[in-house]
C-alpha cells in the first residue's frame, strides 16, 4: 500500500487536482442524489382481496376463500397462508420467503387465480404486494366547504389530477375517498301492494331500458351497414315517467333521487367533506425537489378553485425527509467537530490537526460519489451510516499523522522520514480498515433486514475505504508541505501507563482474573436484561376506533363525528383527517376495513406535547363504551411493534373460541402486558333460510331475497349528459324475525310469503372465519411494554404453554417477539461469520495464527463495556443495539492491530517484553486518540432525536461508546498480557537470558 504514498509525493499537482475533483463530485452528488426517507424494501407477502356485498362470513369462506387457497398452493416461496372471511369480503395473505423475487411471486399468484371461477355477485380478485415505494410521500386533502357535488368531482378528475401528474418526477396520483353519483329508485311497498305489482316484474320492465346492442350487418341501399338497437333514458323525469302498467308510472309507486356513495364511507378534513390525493414519486426522483413542486401546484389549485375546492397538505414526507437528513447531517458535522477537538488536544498543533481533519470532507465526498454511482439514495439509513462512521474516518489519518509527527518531534524531517513513517503503519491501518469492512459488508446477508441493511453497510464500506486512501495519499503529501516550518511541541512518553503495563506483565493473573470475572458478570447481565424494540418518535398521532358489527352505522357515524369535533378543539392539534367506513379503494393497499371502523390521523402542531395529547384521547374512551380504541404514534415504517401473537389453531370453531378465551384470561394478569385482544371477540346473529326443495328453487329464492334486501343495479341513464348508474331499492328492511318471514317472493308464478316455502333458523356465528394454512384459527394479540418485550414474551409463552387445551387444538407463537428472536439469531450468525473474516484478514496480515488470536480477546472486553453502557443508560437491547454490537467487532480490533503490528516490528530487534512496553509507549497516543475521536463522534447520535424508530438508534450509539471505551482501556493492558502468555516459553527464555547477562 506504500506505493500510493510514493506516487502521491512524486505527483503533487495530480493529487491536488484529484482532491478538488473529489470534493466537487461529492458536492454535486449530494445535491443530485435522490433523497428518500428509507431505501426501497419489499414486504414479503402478497394479498388477495375479494368483495361480496351482503354475503356472510361462512359463505365467503366456502365460495371464495377456500377455492383461492387451493389455487395458490403451488406458489413458489410460500411459507404461510392467512385468510379472513368476513361479512362482505375475503382477504388472503400469502407470507413469502424474503429471498424470492416479490414481483415474480405476485405474477404467480395472479396466474394461479385465472383458473378460479367465482360465483356471480363477487368482485374480481384484487392482488397487491406492498413495498416502501408504494407509500405516498404526499397526501393532499381537497375539501369542499360548500359540500361535495358531481361537478366538483369532475374538476378533480379532469383538471386537478393532471396538474399534479404533470410534475416532473411524479409517477402516480391516486384519489382516495372518491364519491360516485348514482340514481336511487326507492319503492313504496304499500303502493306496490295496492297496484299488485311484484318487484320481480318491475325489475324485468326496468332492466335493459337503457341499452345499445349491435344486432348484425346487412346490405342496405346497396351498401353494407351495421344495425344497432338503441334505447336511451335521458334524465330523471324520463325515468320517473316510464310506464310500469296501464295508467301506472314509476313515480306512482316510488321516489327517484340522486345521491353519492358517501353514505357508506366518509373522508373528511377538519370536519369538512373531502377527498385525498395520494402522490407517489418515481423511484429515481429527488423527493425534496418534487415536494417543492407539489407545494407550488397546491398553491395554484387554491388560486384557481377556491372557495368551492380547497387544497391543504395533510402529510408531507418530503418535509420529514429534509428534517431527517438535516438532523443526521447535523450529527455528522458535530461528530467531525468533536473529533477535531480531540485531535487538537492531543497534538497541540493546528497544522497537524488540519491535515488530519481534511480526511473527513474528502472521505465524505468520495463516499457520496460512490453512492451515486451505485444507485443508492440519501436516506436516514445511509446518512446515519455516515454519522456512525464519521469518527472512524479520521482513525487511519490519525495513526499516520501521529507516527510522522512523533518522528518530526524528534528533530528528523525529510521525505524519506514521511515515507518510512507511513510504511511503518500502512499494513496496520490497511488491515484494521479491511477488518471493519469485513464486518459491515456481510450485513446484507441478514435476510429479514437485507434491503435496509445493505445500503447502510455499503455506505460505511465506501466511507472506510475512502478514508484509507486519504490516509495513504493526502496525509503524507500535506505533511511534507506543512511540517517544513514551525516549532514542534516536545514529545512526552506516557510514563504512568508504562509503569502500569510493566506491573501487569509481571502479575499477569491479576488483570486476567479480574477481566474474566467481569466478563462472566456481563454475560449474566445480558441474559437477564430486557430485549425491547426501537421507539418511534414522530409527532403525529393515529387513532383507530372500531365498533362491533351489530351496532348501526348511523350511531357509529354520529359518535365518530363527535370524537372528531373533540380532536379539532384541542390546542395542540393542527389538522384532523378522518376516514370512516368501508372504502373499496382500500383493497389496492392490501387492506379492508370494517364498515364500523373509523381512522383518525391527528397532525400535531410543531413542538406540541404528543404524549399529553394521547393521554387526553385515553380519557375520551369512557364516553364511547361500545368502541374499541387503538391509539399510537403515527409512523411511516414500524420498527417499534411490540405485539406478541398466540394463534389457537384447529378445525372446530367452538373449541377454538373456548381455547382462545382460556389463553386471554391466562395472560391478562402478566406484568407489562398492556392489552389483550382477539380477532374473534364477537358473535353475530345469522338467520339461515332453509328452502323446501319441493316448494321452490333455492337459487331463485336466494336471488330474489338478495335483490329485495340490497340495492340492486338495473342499468344506466343519462343525467346531465353523463351516464349514471341506477339502483333499485325495494325499501324492505326487516327489523324482526316475523318481518323477515313475511317477505314476499315469487314461486311457481305466485307471490307467497318466505315462511311458506322455507324454514328460518336463528344462530349465533363469528363475524369472521379465520384460517391459517388451511385450518381455522383465532389469533390472540398481546400488546406488551416495548422496553421489556423479550421477558414478557417468555412469561406469556410459558403460561400459555401450561394450559390444557381442547382436543384437536394447538397453540402457535409469533408476533414481534418471534420476529425479534429471528433477527437476533441472524445477527448472531452474522457476528460469527464476521469474526471468522476478521481473523482471516489478520492472519493474512501477520502471517501467523497466534497474534490474530490474541487480538480476538478484545471482543469479550468490548462486550463488557457494551452491556455496562446499556445498564447505565437504561436502554433495552433492541435491533439497533445488536447492529452496534456487530459494528464493535470491526471497530475494537483496530486498536489491537495497531498495537501488535508495532510489537511484531519490535521483536526483530528486542525481547518480547521490551517489545510490548515500547509498543505500548509508542502506540498509546494514537490508540487513545482514535478511540476518543470515534466515541465523541457518536455523542450526537446518543443525544439526538431518533427518527421514526430508525435502526440508527440510541441503542447503537450506547453499545459502540460503552464497548469501545472499555475495550480501549483494557486493550492497552490485557492484549500485551495475553500476547506474552501466548509466547510464554520464548518470553521466559529471553528473560532468563537477560538475567544471566546481568549476573555475569
Amino acid at each position: 500500500m506504500i506505493w500510493f504514498t510514493k506516487w502521491a509525493l512524486r505527483n503533487r499537482a495530480a493529487v491536488i487536482l484529484m482532491t478538488v475533483l473529489v470534493l466537487g463530485l461529492g458536492t454535486l452528488s449530494y445535491f443530485t442524489l435522490p433523497k428518500e426517507f428509507m431505501p426501497a424494501a419489499n414486504n414479503p407477502a402478497v394479498t388477495v382481496i375479494v368483495m361480496g356485498q351482503g354475503t356472510d362470513a361462512d359463505t365467503m369462506a366456502e365460495e371464495v376463500t377456500k377455492p383461492i387457497e387451493k389455487a395458490i398452493g403451488s406458489v413458489k416461496g410460500k411459507m404461510h397462508v392467512f385468510s379472513t372471511s368476513a361479512d362482505g369480503y375475503s382477504s388472503i395473505d400469502i407470507a413469502l420467503d424474503p429471498s424470492i423475487d416479490m414481483k415474480e411471486a405476485k405474477n404467480q399468484v395472479q396466474e394461479a387465480l385465472t383458473g378460479v371461477e367465482l360465483p356471480e355477485g363477487y368482485s374480481k380478485p384484487i392482488v397487491s404486494q406492498l413495498n416502501l415505494d408504494m407509500i405516498p410521500l404526499w397526501q393532499i386533502g381537497l375539501s369542499f366547504p360548500k359540500g361535495i357535488n358531481r361537478d366538483d368531482m369532475e374538476k378533480i378528475e379532469n383538471e386537478i389530477i393532471p396538474m399534479f401528474q404533470g410534475i416532473s418526477g411524479m409517477s402516480d396520483v391516486l384519489v382516495y375517498g372518491k364519491q360516485h353519483t348514482q340514481v336511487n329508485v326507492i319503492l313504496d311497498q304499500k303502493k306496490m301492494s295496492d297496484y299488485q305489482i311484484p318487484i320481480q316484474a318491475l325489475m324485468g320492465i326496468l332492466q335493459g331500458k337503457n341499452l345499445a346492442v349491435a344486432v348484425g350487418e346487412e346490405t342496405v341501399d346497396e351498401r353494407k351497414a351495421n344495425l344497432k338497437v338503441i334505447g336511451k333514458i335521458e334524465g330523471i323525469k324520463e325515468l320517473e315517467n316510464i310506464q310500469i302498467a296501464p295508467e301506472i308510472r314509476l313515480k306512482d309507486i316510488g321516489k327517484v333521487n340522486i345521491s353519492d356513495t358517501s353514505e357508506t364511507f366518509f373522508t373528511r378534513v377538519n370536519g369538512e367533506e373531502a377527498v385525498a390525493l395520494l402522490l407517489h414519486k418515481e423511484s429515481n426522483a429527488n423527493a425534496v425537489s418534487v415536494g417543492k413542486k407539489v407545494e407550488q401546484t397546491m398553491e395554484k389549485v387554491n388560486n384557481d378553485f377556491k372557495p368551492a375546492i380547497e387544497a391543504s397538505m395533510l402529510i408531507s414526507f418530503s418535509e420529514f425527509i429534509v428534517n431527517s437528513v438535516d438532523s443526521m447531517l447535523h450529527a455528522v458535522l458535530l461528530g467531525a467537530l468533536f473529533a477535531t477537538i480531540v485531535i487538537f488536544i492531543f497534538l497541540r498543533h493546528m497544522r497537524m490537526t488540519l491535515i488530519t481533519i481534511i480526511s473527513i470532507p474528502l472521505s465524505l465526498g468520495l463516499t457520496l460519489f460512490l453512492l451515486s454511482q451505485s444507485g443508492i439514495t440519501l436516506n436516514i439509513l445511509t446518512i446515519g451510516a455516515v454519522a456512525v462512521a464519521v469518527g472512524r474516518l479520521v482513525d487511519d489519518s490519525i495513526v499516520v499523522i501521529e507516527n510522522i509527527f512523533r518522528k518530526v518531534q524528534g528533530g528528523d524531517f525529510s521525505k524519506e522520514v514521511i515515507v518510512n513513517s507511513t510504511k511503518e503503519v500502512a499494513a496496520a491501518i490497511t488491515s484494521s480498515t479491511l477488518t471493519t469492512v469485513a464486518v459491515f459488508l456481510p450485513m446484507g446477508l441478514v435476510k429479514s433486514l437485507e434491503e435496509l441493511l445493505l445500503p447502510f453497510a455499503l455506505t460505511i464500506t465506501y466511507a472506510l475505504l475512502s478514508s484509507l486512501l486519504v490516509a495513504l495519499i493526502i496525509v503524507p503529501l500535506m505533511s511534507s508541505r506543512l511540517l517544513k516550518q514551525g516549532k514542534m511541541p516536545v514529545y512526552k512518553k506516557p510514563n504512568r501507563y508504562i509503569k502500569i503495563l510493566d506491573w501487569c506483565l509481571r502479575h499477569k493473573w491479576v488483570p486476567l482474573l479480574l477481566s474474566f470475572i467481569i466478563f462472566i458478570g456481563a454475560i449474566g447481565m445480558y441474559v437477564v436484561m430486557p430485549k425491547g424494540t426501537a421507539d418511534a418518535s414522530d409527532n403525529d398521532v393515529s387513532v383507530s376506533v372500531v365498533y362491533p358489527d351489530h351496532i348501526p352505522f348511523s350511531k357509529v357515524k354520529d359518535e365518530a363525528f363527535e370524537f372528531e369535533s373533540f380532536l379539532k378543539g384541542q390546542s395542540e392539534v393542527k389538522e384532523v383527517i378522518t376516514f370512516l367506513g368501508s372504502n373499496p379503494e382500500d383493497a389496492q393497499f392490501s387492506q379492508i376495513n370494517s364498515q364500523n371502523q373509523g381512522n383518525f390521523h391527528v397532525v400535531m402542531k410543531k413542538d406540541a406535547d404528543t404524549k399529553k395529547m394521547m393521554e387526553k384521547i385515553e380519557k375520551q374512551k369512557e364516553k364511547y363504551p361500545e368502541a374499541d380504541f387503538d391509539i399510537m404514534v403515527a409512523s411511516i415504517v414500524n420498527f417499534s411493534d411490540s405485539t406478541i401473537t398466540l394463534d389457537v389453531v384447529g378445525n372446530d370453531a367452538d373449541k377454538l373460541l373456548e381455547a382462545s378465551k382460556k389463553v386471554m384470561d391466562e395472560v391478562k394478569g402478566i406484568e407489562g402486558v398492556e392489552k389483550v385482544t382477539s380477532n374473534q371477540n364477537e358473535l353475530k346473529t345469522v338467520y339461515n333460510i332453509n328452502v323446501d326443495q319441493k316448494k321452490a328453487n333455492t337459487e331463485e329464492v336466494a336471488k330474489q331475497v338478495q335483490v329485495l334486501l340490497n340495492p340492486f343495479p338495473i342499468g344506466m341513464i343519462r343525467v346531465e349528459g353523463k351516464d349514471t348508474p341506477v339502483l333499485i331499492d325495494s325499501s324492505i328492511h326487516p327489523t324482526s324475525e316475523s318481518e323477515l318471514k313475511d317477505i314476499s317472493v315469487m314461486s311457481d308464478d305466485k307471490i307467497v310469503k318466505l315462511s311458506t316455502i322455507a324454514k328460518i333458523e336463528k344462530t349465533e356465528k363469528p363475524t369472521s372465519v379465520l384460517r391459517k394454512d388451511g385450518k381455522e384459527y383465532v389469533r390472540v394479540s398481546v400488546e406488551a411494554d416495548p422496553k421489556n418485550l423479550s421477558n414478557i414474551a417468555g412469561e406469556v409463552n410459558m403460561k400459555a404453554g401450561k394450559l390444557s387445551l381442547p382436543e384437536g387444538v394447538s397453540l402457535e407463537y409469533g408476533g414481534a417477539a418471534s420476529a425479534q428472536s429471528e433477527q437476533f439469531m441472524e445477527l448472531f450468525q452474522l457476528m460469527a461469520v464476521s469474526i471468522g473474516l476478521v481473523y482471516l484478514i489478520m492472519v493474512l496480515t501477520f502471517k501467523t495464527l497466534r497474534a490474530p488470536l490474541v487480538i480476538l480477546f478484545t471482543l469479550p472486553l468490548a462486550l463488557i463495556g457494551a452491556i455496562l453502557g446499556l445498564l447505565v443508560s437504561r436502554t433495552p437491547i433492541d435491533i439497533g443495539a445488536m447492529i452496534g454490537a456487530l459494528m464493535l467487532i470491526g471497530i475494537v480490533v483496530t486498536n489491537a492491530i495497531v498495537f501488535l503490528d508495532r510489537v511484531r516490528q519490535n521483536e526483530k530487534t528486542m525481547p518480547i517484553r521490551q517489545a510490548l512496553i515500547e509498543a505500548g509507549a509508542t502506540r498509546f497516543r494514537p490508540i487513545i486518540m482514535t478511540a476518543l475521536a470515534t466515541i465523541f463522534a457518536m455523542i450526537p447520535l446518543l443525544m439526538g432525536k431518533e427518527e421514526m424508530g430508525s435502526l440508527v438508534s440510541k441503542g447503537l450509539a450506547v453499545v459502540v461508546i460503552g464497548g469501545l471505551s472499555v475495550a480501549t482501556l483494557l486493550t492497552l493492558v490485557i492484549i500485551p498480557v495475553v500476547y506474552e502468555l501466548f509466547h510464554f516459553k520464548k518470553a521466559k527464555k529471553q528473560r532468563l537470558s537477560e538475567e544471566n547477562k546481568i549476573a555475569m
